[in-house]
């Protein structure tokens, strides 16, 4: 059985010259829990995304920049930050690729944001302008308590964490008809979704960095799902057990 997981990217220029890049704390979490990711460009034409799956049991949505508004049927905010709408173009697609093929998806940070926007749903476009709380979700060195529904898939994968490392200036709003919130800061915005119908493949969507943290359920999860896809044929991946 495939052990490959197609593992979204960003794009970054170091001097003068423009690169793909991933956060190797990805690919060590990967790595850990026994799978080899391929990393997916930002680059790639949306309309041949689902082809970066033909050798994949899954996918992983990682962290990165906002989302464009224009995705989600609304205008810039004036808080807004750097936005790469060729990368949004290409996860929707890669994302809604992985539905079709019923592989199992782990969606971090702004991978849950994108879940949301492929979804139905919207984003907060700037936390502390349109939610204002008392946790400041921006500090790269926050932690805030979580609280996770009993019973979710997301509980059975990762418990009741003390804490988590979420740091993020966005966060969905409108969540989409298809998904379910299983968890929740403190101020109640949203931290974790999955979806609603649970006969469907494995979904589990997150705001807050695992591949940061000693906290490996997630990425074990989801290698235990993927281990269950083969790749036949072409690459059609073909669905050996579905929750």
């Amino acid at each position: 059985m495939s052990r490959v997981v197609a593992v979204s990217a960003t794009r970054r220029t170091d001097l003068g010259r423009e690169r793909v890049a991933l956060n190797s704390s990805y690919v060590r979490a990967l790595i850990a829990a026994g799978l080899t990711p391929l990393l997916v460009p930002p680059l790639l034409d949306p309309a041949r995304a689902g082809e970066a799956l033909d050798a994949a049991s899954g996918l992983v949505l990682t962290g990165g920049e906002d989302l464009h508004p224009s995705s989600y049927g609304e205008t810039p905010h004036a808080r807004l930050e750097d936005t790469d709408q060729a990368r949004d173009a290409v996860e929707l697609a890669l994302y809604r690729a992985a539905r079709g093929r019923g592989l199992p998806v782990l969606a971090i940070c702004r991978g849950i944001q994108l879940v949301n926007v492929a979804e139905g749903g919207t984003l907060y476009q700037d936390l502390a302008s349109d939610r204002p709380s008392a946790i400041n979700h921006v500090d790269p060195k926050g932690r805030h308590r979580l609280r996770v529904e009993p019973g979710s898939l997301l509980h059975r994968t990762v418990g009741d964490p003390a804490s988590v490392n979420s740091r993020h200036h966005q966060a969905v709003k409108i969540l989409a008809p298809s998904l379910r919130a299983v968890a929740w800061a403190e101020d109640g915005v949203i931290e974790g979704v999955e979806l609603l119908d649970e006969g469907a493949p494995w979904l589990l969507a997150v705001q807050w960095h695992p591949e940061d943290d000693v906290e490996t359920g997630l990425f074990e999860g989801f290698s235990s799902e993927a281990s269950q896809h083969s790749v036949v044929g072409h690459g059609i991946g073909k669905q050996d057990a579905i929750r």
